[in-house]
């Protein structure tokens, strides 16, 4: 039987910053909040151990137990979201909890993919290009984007200071030159910023965060009404 709509509990989702950066989780909860829908309560966590940026493949292998315990220790919401641009634990938390577990990575690539034929990934150290490369590719989308660092670690990057700012410009602008038709913000950093940008540059951005909230909602909704 169908549930009332005023009858709903509020669901919670957990996001989980896999970073122990408190600048990155500070500026991930202000955009979720913003963005997350009446009746969704959303609690914004990082480990308190490992990397204070995820921008290596051993940053990413000491990230895996921390996300995995996270949820473990949390495993009664009702959904999940990785607030970084990559699908770190992804296969192994859906094999934890039996709700949406996403990542902002899948989230906003595929969401660039619906509506846009041309789009690019913007992040933040050549470092990450491999593996976000490789997760374009998995989503099946390789002919369809490119992935593009400015050069500018995580932590300089959510200080959005001016060397951070003249690196994305100049990023931002390589991609419109190649006939970009979308940015894709391609890491927490970047968090809450995507109106400011899609303004400044007259291009549309697509935050994977807010695409990965809007997934929760709508699977957890559909699981709400059945």
């Amino acid at each position: 039987m169908p549930v009332p709509v005023a009858a709903m509990t509020e669901r919670t989702l957990l996001v989980i910053n896999p970073n122990t950066n408190s600048g990155v989780t500070g500026r991930v909860r202000v955009s979720v909040e913003a963005c997350a829908a009446p009746g969704t309560q959303v609690v914004v966590v990082n480990p308190e151990r490992g990397p204070v940026a995820i921008e290596t493949p051993e940053h990413r292998a000491m990230a895996v137990p921390n996300v995995l315990d996270l949820i473990a220790r949390a495993p009664d919401h009702d959904g999940y979201v990785l607030a970084c641009f990559d699908d770190i634990a992804i296969a192994e938390a859906r094999a934890l909890v039996p709700v949406p577990v996403i990542s902002m990575a899948e989230a906003g690539i595929r969401a660039a993919a619906a509506a846009h034929d041309r789009f690019d990934v913007v992040t933040t150290v050549e470092a990450a290009v491999p593996t976000i490369a490789a997760l374009v590719a998995s989503y099946g989308m390789a002919n369809r984007c490119t992935v593009r660092a400015t050069g500018i670690g995580v932590s300089e990057t959510a200080e959005a200071g001016p060397k951070a700012e003249a690196a994305l410009a100049r990023t931002i602008s390589a991609s419109r030159a190649a006939g970009a038709g979308a940015i894709v913000l391609g890491s927490g950093a970047y968090a809450g910023r995507r109106p400011a940008l899609s303004r400044a540059f007259g291009l549309p951005f697509i935050d994977g965060l807010e695409a990965a909230i809007a997934y929760c909602e709508a699977r957890t909704g559909a699981l709400w009404q059945a």
